[in-house]
């Protein structure tokens, strides 16, 4: 057996995901919560990781605690993309990932970078 290949590594964007938001926190640094909200924000971003590889998706999710959850590609059986017109406009959006052997979304991840590749990638490697 082949070893796995990572295809695409990414956490979630914080300026593109949202910039309306960014920019409030931004503004809101004047008077000192934005910092708070900007910083915890980030750690959210930093501790979340979409893995694709070959053979399976992955999400994982914390920096002091740790959450995974791997979907096999060959038991995918819905890629859903999620976009406002902002997103659309920043290439981001929300990627979902439903597998034969549950009733909803196994993975749900906001504000992925160029979620069409991951889409394409997950597709080209379910065997189907």
């Amino acid at each position: 057996m082949a070893a796995e290949k990572t295809l695409y590594e990414t956490h979630p964007s914080m300026w593109r995901n949202n910039p309306l938001g960014f920019l409030l926190a931004v503004l809101l640094c004047a008077v000192g919560v934005g910092i708070l909200i900007l910083l915890y924000w980030w750690l959210q971003t930093l501790g979340t990781t979409l893995i694709i590889t070959d053979q399976r998706s992955t999400l994982r999710k914390g920096i002091l605690s740790k959450y995974t959850n791997d979907v096999r590609h060959s038991s995918v059986r819905n890629v859903q993309i999620s976009q406002s017109f902002l997103q659309r406009m920043f290439g981001v959006g929300k990627i979902g990932i439903s597998s034969a052997g549950q009733s909803g979304l196994e993975i749900e991840v906001a504000g992925v970078p160029n979620p069409e590749k991951v889409k394409r990638l997950i597709d080209d490697n379910r065997g189907d």
